[in-house]
């Protein structure tokens, strides 16, 4: 798909063709509805950070069809381990936004359980940078000693797709889990969302090569998609989950596109970026570029009416229930973090209750 909306396949995308054509209109009106409700969701979550009801928002704006289509590729036997910005691949697997927003409120370890089935085998959101490619990986060498890939039963066997970024390429835990993922052949694929800027390094300045190459030295097959195209990035990853979960071993796909917000709501971008730069990128806006594709198709005007009733229903929900959720019970903070009760952990307990009874009033 073009910028412009145009559907002109390369001779790259050909053997792509026959997977993208077996896309009905309802599939490619929800991946269009998925993108637009997420971006709202997005916009609300950054503003209620604004307001002081977050601590922190990672936003994902601009970065909508690399999710969307690769979230849709997989089936629901897979795993997916995200990093901490993929809002809308978790919302496609089932958890609820208002999960994600009690995480960054800091009331929550984890902010869902991965192991509860209406969340869709989707892990926690990791934060520290990269480590979630290793436990994607340790889960798939697991895939493997159980037997639940390469059976040949693709309705039953499972495979993994783990998200990270181009600043995530850089360090070495990625380069470890592709280490142990090609020499288990373990059922996976590594999904790279290249947005040009790990926070405020340009991409040129971390590889003189193009970052998809390094899957290639693992020995794993590689592509680098074009990732504000959903139809690229549904149809590629849909063929190389496919194939991880035959038994075929771990593919790498990287997924050019642009973060057109902010690294976090902590961050300015305009220290380093220039204005036409972004403007470039705005031109090839995922969501916008769908819209034209589908008006193309004869999509009606009360479709996307719709879809953009259902993105306001969204970002007015998460705000009432985001200032409805109050503060945090000073005991979660001891929970969990060891399986027995500590002496350590008691008198940190026991620290804080004098610190904030030392307060007038008795509470800080």
């Amino acid at each position: 798909m073009q910028a412009d909306g145009t559907f002109a396949p390369s001779a790259a995308a050909e053997p792509y063709l026959e997977l993208v054509n077996g896309l009905d209109d309802a599939d490619l009106e929800q991946f269009y509805r998925d993108m637009a409700v997420i971006r709202a969701f997005d916009v609300q979550a950054t503003n209620l950070q604004r307001q002081g009801q977050l601590a922190l928002w990672p936003p994902s704006y601009g970065q909508e069809a690399a999710q969307v289509g690769s979230a849709h590729a997989a089936r629901p036997q897979d795993h997916i381990f995200p990093s901490y910005r993929e809002h809308v691949v978790t919302k496609i697997r089932g958890v609820d936004p208002i999960d994600i927003i009690r995480l960054m409120r800091g009331l929550t370890h984890g902010g869902w359980n991965p192991f509860d089935s209406k969340n869709g085998n989707t892990h926690i959101y990791t934060l520290v940078l990269g480590a979630q490619t290793l436990h994607a990986t340790g889960f798939g060498m697991g895939l493997v000693f159980d037997g639940r890939c390469g059976t040949g039963d693709p309705e039953r066997d499972e495979a993994v797709i783990v998200y990270y970024g181009d600043g995530a390429s850089s360090q070495g835990d990625v380069h470890e889990a592709m280490v142990f993922a090609a020499s288990y052949a373990t059922p996976e694929v590594f999904f790279l969302q290249n947005n040009q800027w790990a926070i405020s390094v340009p991409v040129a300045t971390q590889s003189r090569s193009p970052l998809y190459k390094r899957g290639e030295g693992y020995g794993m097959p590689s592509i680098i998609i074009d990732g504000n195209d959903v139809l690229a990035s549904w149809a590629v990853t849909r063929r190389a989950l496919d194939e991880a979960r035959s038994g075929s071993g771990p593919r790498a796909i990287e997924a050019m596109t642009y973060r057109l917000g902010a690294h976090t709501t902590s961050d300015d971008p305009t220290k380093y970026r220039t204005s036409d730069e972004e403007e470039s990128w705005r031109r090839r806006d995922p969501i916008a570029r769908m819209r034209a594709y589908l008006l193309a198709r004869g999509a009606s005007e009360a479709f996307f009416a719709d879809v953009e009733a259902e993105s306001e229903a969204l970002a007015d929900d998460v705000r009432t229930r985001t200032n409805a959720l109050g503060g945090l019970d000073r005991e979660a903070m001891f929970a969990h973090v060891y399986s027995e009760d500590h002496a350590l952990i008691d008198e940190q307990r026991r620290w804080l209750a004098d610190y904030e009874a030392s307060f007038e009033g008795g509470a800080s």
